[in-house]
């Protein structure tokens, strides 16, 4: 290596340190502004200044004959990791739980753990009953049942099946506190978070429509459900009035046809494409040599999906009674693609794709 190479790399190593010393002070800088937004009572978010921070940053790139795409890329990184400081910050200084304990069942599930921080941020006192739990002690259980049921909230993050036995044993032995559960499916569980209202006891029926490696919620939703007479459903919208989460409250009639489209067709699009890659005998790296951005956009996509638990997306089709209807009409579009294939009709196929068209231009309106 020639000293004038040696000299250029140190220098890219140095311009690389400062870097990220620059994105640490940029850091300090959004914590500083997120605690001002707090005591002013803004929210965490200002589309307006990401506007604003984001055509500055585009025109300086151009000026500097940088590519506006990456700066724009990069941009949009540093502002989701102060979004993400700055709800953090927030949903702890304005936690709901100060002096409250909360169970979360299933807590050493992926999204059991999720909720288990979740509420231990806003100030919970959280307790874990899970079947996993080699060794109990004063805050983990390997069963619900061991604990003094003096909890101001109940979570349930179980598998369905084991959530309609637990819910079956509330019913019968009756729960203090607030009882509420994150099913991905409603049907199964319907009628006994009725009854269970109807015992007087205060439950409510949400679902995060994110998974657990989520740490930021800007963009993200969760449904809310009412079950009861006493708004229970209000009170854990409460839990979520610190973060950027759109907050959406749905019908529990309503829920499971919607998620039909939702989860279960998105799923098994994604489920068969990954299949259908693996039955063709030909590795990854072979496709991606010659494939287009439609292909790589697809791969990621099927690869998130792939790599989630199977059993829980199993439920989602299998114990939702609205899935083989969806499923019927993925198979019919596919026999009408297939047709106009086969039959070389072009005038067919251009419909079928002027369809799709039309849908995402109504859903702009």
């Amino acid at each position: 290596m020639c000293i004038r190479d040696r000299t250029l790399r140190n220098e890219l190593s140095e311009l690389d340190l400062k870097i990220i010393e620059l994105v640490h002070r940029r850091q300090v800088l959004s914590e500083e502004i997120g605690a001002i937004k707090r005591k002013k009572g803004r929210p965490t978010r200002d589309y307006q200044r990401e506007k604003l921070v984001i055509e500055l940053a585009k025109s300086h790139a151009k000026e500097l004959n940088v590519d506006p795409e990456m700066v724009v890329d990069l941009m949009q990184l540093l502002i989701q990791s102060s979004l993400k400081t700055q709800e953090s910050a927030r949903v702890k200084e304005e936690g709901q739980g100060n002096g409250k304990r909360a169970l979360v069942i299933g807590g050493l599930g992926r999204m059991g753990g999720w909720f288990a921080e979740f509420m231990s941020m806003q100030g919970y006192e959280v307790h874990i009953a899970d079947i996993n739990i080699q060794e109990e002690d004063e805050s983990h259980f390997n069963s619900w049942r061991d604990t003094d049921d003096n909890y101001d909230i109940t979570v349930l993050a179980t598998p369905l099946r084991q959530s309609i036995e637990i819910l079956e044993n509330i019913l019968e032995s009756g729960r203090r506190g607030i009882i509420f559960d994150i099913a991905s499916i409603k049907s199964p569980i319907k009628e006994l978070l009725k009854e269970i209202s109807d015992k007087g006891m205060k439950v409510t029926s949400i679902h995060p429509m994110f998974g657990p490696d989520t740490d930021l919620l800007t963009g993200k939703h969760v449904v809310f459900m009412n079950i009861d007479s006493h708004g229970t459903h209000l009170e854990i919208m409460k839990l979520f009035e610190s973060t950027t989460a759109q907050m959406i409250e749905m019908s529990i009639d309503s829920h499971d046809y919607a998620i039909s489209y939702v989860l279960g067709l998105s799923h098994i699009i994604n489920i068969a494409f990954s299949k259908v890659l693996h039955d063709s005998g030909e590795k990854k790296d072979e496709f991606s040599q010659v494939s287009s951005t439609t292909f790589k956009d697809q791969i990621e996509v099927a690869r998130r999906v792939s790599q989630e638990n199977p059993n829980l997306y199993f439920e989602i089709q299998h114990l939702n009674s609205h899935s083989m209807q969806t499923i019927e009409e993925l198979n019919r579009v596919i026999k009408e693609i297939t047709d106009a294939i086969t039959l070389g009709s072009e005038e067919d196929f251009v419909e079928i794709m002027h369809a799709g068209k039309k849908y995402f231009e109504d859903s702009k309106a």
